[in-house]
């Protein structure tokens, strides 16, 4: 179940988001949301890769504190870069969410 919260989170409500507030440009804004899952890319950067049981919060450094001040200060920007600091802070969100439920 947790796997299905995961991903549901990080491609399915991203899309509700989308079409909830983002209406005339819905298809943007979730392309928006999909890319911010670049931030995963620091995975590659840990050894090993993948661990089960192991919370990204504050362990990558795309997923760090430090990184979160930076997605916050990205919703005082003009529309595409707020949307995509949403995009990034509930990416944080979700995997928080994941860590809270291993």
């Amino acid at each position: 179940m947790q796997t299905f919260i995961h991903y549901f989170l990080h491609l399915g409500f991203p899309l509700l988001i989308a079409l909830i507030f983002f209406r005339k440009n819905w298809k943007m804004a979730y392309f928006l949301f999909l890319t911010t899952m670049l931030i995963d890319l620091d995975h590659l950067l840990a050894s090993p890769v993948f661990e089960m049981n192991r919370c990204s919060i504050n362990y990558h450094p795309l997923h760090s504190y430090y990184a979160i001040l930076v997605y916050l200060l990205l919703l005082f920007f003009p529309k595409p870069i707020r949307i995509i600091g949403m995009g990034l802070l509930f990416h944080i969100l979700t995997d928080f969410i994941d860590c809270l439920l291993m």
